[in-house]
């Protein structure tokens, strides 16, 4: 699978996340057959514009770390918070936690159907 393809893969599960739900960046790695490839799942998030307008959408808040965690986006970056507002104008509850973490809880909120549940786009 090359980047493209890869990319691909990525925002297809990812627009079938349903609202007021969230997978973690390791479940669509696992999905689209890529089980070692979390953090290339988070690039390729990175990729899509800031301002949400593609299309169709992809709904790139509804993904988190493996703890619940909302991914920090390094200092003096306000990508946590947007994703924290998107989310809770969602419906899903963020907390933060004990070290300062946003945190969503997946036993209440997650998403976590089989890979052969999904349906990939055709590339």
């Amino acid at each position: 699978m090359d980047s493209a393809e890869f990319h691909a893969a990525v925002y297809s599960v990812v627009r079938q996340i349903p609202v007021q739900k969230v997978t973690t960046y390791g479940h669509v790695a696992k999905v689209i057959g890529m089980p070692r490839h979390s953090r290339h799942v988070g690039q390729a998030l990175k990729f899509l514009s800031p301002n949400g307008n593609t299309e169709p959408p992809v709904p790139w808040q509804r993904v988190v770390s493996s703890t619940g965690a909302i991914s920090s986006r390094g200092p003096g970056t306000d990508g946590a918070q947007r994703q924290r507002e998107a989310l809770e104008a969602e419906g899903v509850e963020v907390h933060v936690g004990r070290t300062g973490d946003l945190l969503v809880s997946l036993a209440d909120y997650g998403w976590f159907p089989a890979p052969g549940e999904v349906q990939l786009d055709a590339a």
